[in-house]
Parts: structure tokens; C-alpha cells; sequence
């Protein structure tokens, strides 16, 4: 199909779905929750040939976890249809009324943004939570998934079909780019008549060259620099587990730590610590000059280190003299994305919560909670870090906008 006809019968169907009722989006959100249930052993089998392709070329184990489907991802894929199905329509919901002078009433009320596109890398799963979100919300979709995932992506895509062919929703309230043909994708980034949004998920490379060539708005985050601060009066244990669990649990994720910030009085005393503890999950320290006295045995780290998305389970850790220096460095190499502090003092707590603007700050707490399953959203259609309409993990709410509705008895215009 050639993408302005892809994009043609997308806007068709945007304009009937963002009319669909709640219980219609919900029923078909539940049967397929149920499809992938039954179709597990389709879904395995197509999603081999992608790990299996991949293993060959040679990728990443951290990259190749995230291509894989397995019994505990198609729960998570059911769980995380459930939960948006549980959810509470946004659309048409009214945020806010308030009275002028003369007695109108004027309102902001909640619809679809319209026709989304989301390109995207590795994770399969991500065609559900950006079918579920979009169909929720009332929104058409295009899905570009990366080569690598293809059978798994169109495996997925066949199921939402079928499942969609059996309710009053049209199959075209999804479209699949069934090519790896750039051109294809620079010529959809053209349609800006029938497609509203692009939504961009993978590495820094890809998002920039969509925004370059893309005359839609794009939401987007570069990368993911994504700090640990702990302060002189966390808990060090607490702050050990949450170090470890921020940098190893996935360590090619964009929420994973990328920057340990230690202040310099527990340096002596927490750094060897958490050492013991990073090194047996095989990750490699690149430390600043007072990072390297006490440690002695770790690389130095260099000025790039500061800003760099490892992506792998390397580490860099920095001394700080107080919060404040924290908040500077962070200020100075951070991605606006995730940012968290361990410490047991309240009033500091909120200080950082202040005075750190990213999409989501933390207090004692992991970087790897900033998802949008893991903040009660549901499912996620990315993290954006560019604070024009959204600005986070993107839910429901984040794939409306507002219109503005007014009630009068007459009035005029004098």
C-alpha cells in the first residue's frame, strides 16, 4: 500500500473512532487480552525467527532480552490490556468549567489527538501498548516497529486485526508499515494532512533523523541520562539496593542509571559498598579522581562520561561536595528524563524535588519506575522529555488534548 494511502485510511477511520463507545474499546481490549492467550504458541514461534536473526548478526544479550517474548511478557502484554481497559475513558471527559462576568460558562473538554504515528526499536510489546493506548484513547495508529522485531510486530498487528474485524471498530483504526523501505517512512513524515503526532522510541540516531526529516510535530526524547544521587544522610542499604537495581535490572532501557552523584562524606564508606555489589553483576566503574582514590582499581572517567547513555553496564560515579553541586551536575549533564535521591531528610528531599525538572523525580525510589505500567498509566507510548503538551511517561490523558466548550443564554459580543 503506498503511504499516502496508508495514511488516507487512517484519517477515514480517526474520525469514526474518536466517537467509539467506552465499553466497545474495553470489550475489544479484553478479547485481545484473550487472543494472546491462545495464541502464544504463534507468537513464540514467529518471534524465534527475530531471536534467531539477531543471535546470528551478532546482537547485544541486552538487546536481544528486549526482543524476546516469552510466557512472562505476553502476562505482562494481558495485564497491561486489562489495566487500560480499567482505566477511565478520557475522552470527552471535562477538566475544568469556570464563570465570566456575563454569565458563560467555559469549559476545557478531552478528545483524540487524531492519526499517531510510532516508530519504534526491539521491544515487540510495544505494539500493544501503543495499540491499547491509542484505541483507548480514541486515536488511529500507524506502527513502524524496527526490522528486528518484524515477525513478532506483525504477528502482534494480525492478532489486533482479527480482534478488531469482530467488533464495530474498523481494522483500519490500525495501519502496519510492512517494509523496511526509508523512503516509505520519510514520505509518511511528509503526510501532515492526515497524520497529527509522531512518536519516535529507540536510540538518538533514530529520533533525530525522524525530527529532521518530519514536517509533524514529533515528541521525543534524545537519550537518557539518568542520575543517582545519594546524600549524606540516606540509608545506605537502601541506597546500595537502589543503585544496583537502577543500573542492572535492564541496563539497555532509557530509565536505567547512567550517573552515580555521592556526597563526600559517606563516599569512604558507601562507595566500597556498592562496588562489591556492581561489580558481581559485572559492571564496570569509570570514576572521578575521588572516585578512583577509594575505589583504586576502576577506570578514570572522562569528561564525555558525564553525558553518555551507556546503555551497557558500565557506570559512572562522581563525588560531590553537598546537593547542591548533585543538582548542578545533573543540571549541566543531564537529559531531563529520570533523576532520584536517597536520603532520609525531608526538608532536602523536597529541595531536590524541586529544583531537579525532569520527567520524574524520585525520593528513595529506582530510576527504573519512570514507565508508564510501573506509575499506574496503564502502558506507556514513550517518555517524552520535550515539555510542549507532554511531558513523561505518555498516557491516556497525554494522547488527548482539550477543546474549549461554552454554555450561554444568548450572550453577545459588545
Amino acid at each position: 500500500m503506498r503511504p499516502e494511502k496508508l495514511a488516507q485510511k487512517a484519517k477515514a477511520a480517526s474520525d469514526i473512532l474518536a466517537h467509539a463507545s467506552t465499553d466497545e474499546k474495553n470489550r475489544v481490549l479484553e478479547r485481545l487480552a484473550e487472543a494472546l492467550g491462545k495464541n502464544q504458541d504463534y507468537l513464540y514461534e514467529e518471534n524465534m525467527k527475530d531471536v534467531r536473526a539477531a543471535e546470528k548478526e551478532g546482537m547485544a544479550k541486552s538487546l536481544i532480552d528486549r526482543l524476546r517474548i516469552d510466557d512472562k511478557i505476553v502476562r505482562e502484554m494481558q495485564g497491561s490490556l486489562r489495566d487500560v481497559a480499567a482505566l477511565p475513558d478520557p475522552v470527552g471527559e471535562i477538566v475544568k468549567v469556570w464563570k465570566r462576568p456575563n454569565d458563560l460558562l467555559v469549559g476545557r473538554m478531552r478528545i483524540p489527538i487524531g492519526v499517531i504515528l510510532i516508530i519504534y526499536e526491539s521491544r515487540p510489546n510495544v505494539t500493544i501498548e501503543a495499540f491499547s493506548l491509542c484505541l483507548k484513547s480514541g486515536n488511529c495508529v500507524i506502527l513502524k516497529g524496527g526490522s528486528e522485531a518484524y515477525h513478532s510486530n506483525r504477528a502482534l498487528y494480525r492478532l489486533i486485526v482479527e480482534t478488531l474485524k469482530g467488533s464495530k471498530i474498523s481494522p483500519d483504526a490500525v495501519q502496519f508499515v510492512d517494509t523496511a523501505d526509508r523512503d516509505y517512512i520519510y514520505s509518511l513524515l511528509e503526510r501532515e494532512e492526515e497524520i497529527d503526532l509522531v512518536i519516535p522510541r529507540g536510540g538518538e540516531a533514530l529520533i533525530r533523523n525522524i525530527v529532521e526529516r518530519s514536517r509533524i510535530p514529533v515528541l521525543k526524547h534524545y537519550k537518557g541520562v539518568c542520575h543517582v544521587y545519594v546524600d549524606d544522610e540516606a540509608d545506605q542499604k537502601m541506597a546500595v539496593d537502589v543503585v544496583v537495581n537502577a543500573k542492572v535490572q535492564k541496563p539497555a532501557t532509557c530509565n536505567a542509571l547512567e550517573t552515580l552523584l555521592v556526597h563526600e562524606k559517606v563516599a569512604k564508606a558507601f562507595l566500597p559498598k556498592v562496588y562489591r555489589e556492581l561489580s558481581r553483576q559485572g559492571v564496570t566503574i569509570r570514576g572521578c579522581p575521588r572516585t578512583v582514590a577509594i575505589l583504586k582499581d576502576i577506570g578514570k572517567a572522562t569528561k564525555e562520561d558525564w553525558s553518555m547513555e551507556y546503555l551497557d553496564l558500565t557506570l559512572a560515579v562522581r563525588v560531590v561536595p553537598d546537593m547542591d553541586e548533585a543538582v548542578d551536575h545533573i543540571r549541566k549533564y543531564g537529559s531531563s528524563h529520570t533523576e532520584a535521591i536517597v536520603t532520609a531528610n525531608y526538608e532536602r528531599a523536597w529541595k531536590f524535588l524541586r529544583e531537579v525538572n525532569s520527567s520524574l523525580v524520585l525520593v528513595n525510589a529506582s530510576t527504573r519506575l519512570n514507565d508508564g505500567f510501573q506509575l499506574g498509566l496503564g502502558a506507556e507510548m514513550g517518555i517524552s522529555t520535550t515539555r510542549l503538551h507532554a511531558f513523561g511517561p505518555m498516557g491516556l490523558e497525554e494522547l488527548t488534548v482539550t477543546k474549549f466548550i461554552a454554555f450561554g443564554d444568548g450572550q453577545l459580543r459588545t
